[in-house]
């Protein structure tokens, strides 16, 4: 109880000192939504097929956008020290940047929900949903922490490496286009990329037939989770001391 409630004040610190900050907003939502109408405009797409594919993508933009750099902003301001000199070890730093990101990922999740809520689009397992964006959150966030394992005190180089591996994950996990209609080696690499699953979980929330069970869903999104957050873990035990 105690680590949890330090990871707790871990993670205020970083919604309070990095996620309240605007572009980082702008990041979460504007990002997605502009990818969105790149590839939206002008396809005789459902409603409820876009919706749910901005859904999905603005939680993984969101979870992802800030945790990366958190390390390395922490060792470029020497703040990094500090909490090492505190009697807290590397698991309940990193458990606190995963609860802010998350936090960041859910919280902005009800803007594209509450598009589709203007536009009339209702989502008929809002339970599902909440669900699937909870665990998909922790997810994304503990794959976050994972970009920022290189030991480097640049943002820019975490960020550069971040978004090798993101945007090519937002082709491959069926939110442009249907698992069903991608070429065989293109399912192939869906069904790696944790992404699919949420997007997934998002179109049955909309009344669209999902490509597995939707128990098969929150189980790979829980086995993804708990690989990479203990990657994460391992890779920043290594890591930390040699930001300082």
């Amino acid at each position: 109880m105690k680590s949890l409630m330090k990871s707790l004040a871990i993670a205020k610190k970083d919604v309070l000192m990095y996620y309240t900050k605007g572009p980082v907003v702008i990041f979460g939502i504007l990002l997605p939504l502009f990818l969105f109408l790149a590839f939206s405009v002008g396809r005789s797409l459902p409603l409820n097929f876009l919706i749910a594919g901005l859904i999905s993508m603005t939680v993984f933009f969101a979870s992802t956008s800030v945790s990366p750099a958190i390390a390395p902003w922490e060792g470029q301001m020497r703040t990094l020290e500090r909490l090492i000199s505190c009697p807290i070890d590397e698991k309940t730093i990193i458990l606190g940047d995963i609860i802010a990101s998350m936090t960041f990922g859910v919280s902005i999740s009800a803007v594209p929900i509450l598009i589709g809520v203007v536009i009339g689009l209702i989502p008929s397992n809002p339970v599902v949903l909440l669900l699937g964006i909870i665990a998909s959150a922790f997810c994304f966030s503990c794959l976050g922490l994972l970009f920022s394992a290189y030991p480097t005190n640049l943002p820019s180089t975490v960020m550069m490496i971040s978004s090798l591996i993101r945007f090519p994950l937002i082709f491959i996990s069926g939110i442009f286009i249907p698992i069903s209609e991608m070429p065989e080696w293109s399912r192939i690499l869906a069904y790696l990329s944790p992404l699919t699953y949420f997007t997934d979980i998002a179109r049955y929330s909309f009344d669209l037939m999902p490509a597995f069970p939707i128990y098969v869903d929150l189980l790979v999104i829980t086995a993804f989770s708990a690989l990479f957050l203990a990657l994460a873990v391992e890779l920043h035990k290594k890591a930390i001391y040699k930001r300082i």
